[in-house]
């Protein structure tokens, strides 16, 4: 069973996008159009201090006076993060995202941010190994399977 570290591997995106705590909301939103990504982390030092998100944008675009090109992201990051080991089974990365109610999760190696999956991402793994797992179960069931358990050797082609 894949774990959280795999997971990470296999993104197409690798490498996680952050940006400082002094930048402004419309820096971030660069950032964000130009990687596709709907999630920033925020960076203070080497540490991971803070995410802001397509959602907070929403929430924040109401507040009368916000202005994203002066506002900065460390004003309207979240900092209530959610991490779990690299050693993580796929299962228990569903239950947490479920169990949390969250949408992304950072992933921790020997005290160390490595990279931050989304429940897509998790959902995704889990579709395609049951993808994996239903393809070969057909295989195994299927008519050809049947007609060559008798024993009897194949006819040649």
């Amino acid at each position: 069973m894949k774990t959280a570290e795999n997971i990470l591997k296999d993104k197409k995106k690798q490498n996680m996008v952050t940006v400082s705590t002094k930048a402004t909301i419309f820096e971030a939103l660069e950032l964000m159009v130009a990687h596709k990504i709907g999630a920033m982390l925020v960076q203070e030092h080497d540490d991971i201090i803070g995410i802001w998100t397509e959602r907070d944008l929403l929430r924040n675009i109401l507040i009368p006076g916000f202005d994203p090109k002066t506002a900065r992201i460390m004003d309207y990051m979240q900092t209530r993060l959610k991490s779990l080991p690299h050693d993580t089974p796929i299962i228990q990365l569903k239950e947490a995202f479920l169990g949390l109610f969250i949408r992304h999760m950072l992933i921790v190696k020997e005290g160390k941010c490595i990279g931050m999956l989304s429940i897509g991402d998790v959902l995704r793994e889990s579709l395609l190994a049951k993808d994996k797992e239903i393809k070969a179960l057909n295989k195994i069931a299927s008519w050809e399977y049947y007609e060559n358990w008798s024993g009897k050797p194949k006819p040649a082609k």
